[in-house]
């Protein structure tokens, strides 16, 4: 059973190391004050983590800048893949809406063992990405070239390819889009672009207003 061990670290690490991740994956400055807003922790409480981080080896400092260093990516990957792959087991296996996914993935990120994440690859056969369309680390995914929903001229067609992580923080968002069918692989056109941000699409006969906090952190490609 050796092949399937892996360095035990705490939850607290695990989530630090994802959050320092996944703050870089959607192009945000990763600072201190970035870590405390996702985590909603306080910036002493941050400093410290980060600095015990540090003298573990997990994280590097350049200036305010933090950076995984070669152990913390690994250990971000990991618990990165585990999350995403248990949103899509709880999604499509049990049936549980994105937002419930997502809380529940949090949990279940810190407990998968590396024989039931083999299981649950082959049981999903082989997911590149999340039910948001945020890459599995380790997958064969091949990210598709994308811009901003925000973007998109009025009149254009599109189909939605990535919810960032950003979002799946937002209170109530990821159910407000699931319910719209703002999902990856929906097609839809851009019917209005407002002056205060508020992009307007058409889905599935329906529209769909989405802010502009929103609009520029949805992913397209043209249709």
């Amino acid at each position: 059973m050796a092949q399937y061990q892996t360095p035990e670290w705490h939850p607290a690490f695990e989530e630090y190391c994802e959050t320092i991740f996944e703050l870089a994956e959607d192009d945000v400055d990763v600072i201190q004050a970035r870590v405390a807003e996702r985590l909603d922790v306080s910036r002493p409480a941050v400093s410290e983590m980060i600095h015990r981080l540090e003298a573990e080896g997990l994280v590097t400092l350049k200036g305010r800048s933090i950076e995984l260093s070669p152990d913390g990516m690994d250990l971000a990957e990991r618990v990165v893949r585990r999350h995403r792959l248990a949103e899509v087991f709880l999604t499509q296996v049990l049936g549980l809406s994105w937002a419930d996914a997502h809380a529940e993935a949090g949990k279940w990120e810190h407990v998968i063992s590396p024989l039931v994440e083999q299981a649950m690859m082959r049981v999903l056969d082989d997911p590149t990405t999340c039910p948001h369309g945020n890459p599995i680390p380790g997958s064969a995914y091949q990210a598709p070239p994308t811009q901003a929903l925000a973007k998109i001229e009025v009149g254009q067609r599109f189909v939605v390819t990535r919810i960032t992580e950003e979002l799946e923080f937002t209170e109530g968002l990821l159910d407000f889009l699931e319910g719209s069918s703002v999902v990856p692989g929906a097609e839809g056109t851009i019917t209005a672009s407002s002056p205060d941000g508020t992009t307007t699409v058409e889905i599935d006969g329906n529209h769909v207003g989405i802010g502009g906090f929103a609009s520029e952190r949805i992913f397209v490609t043209a249709a």
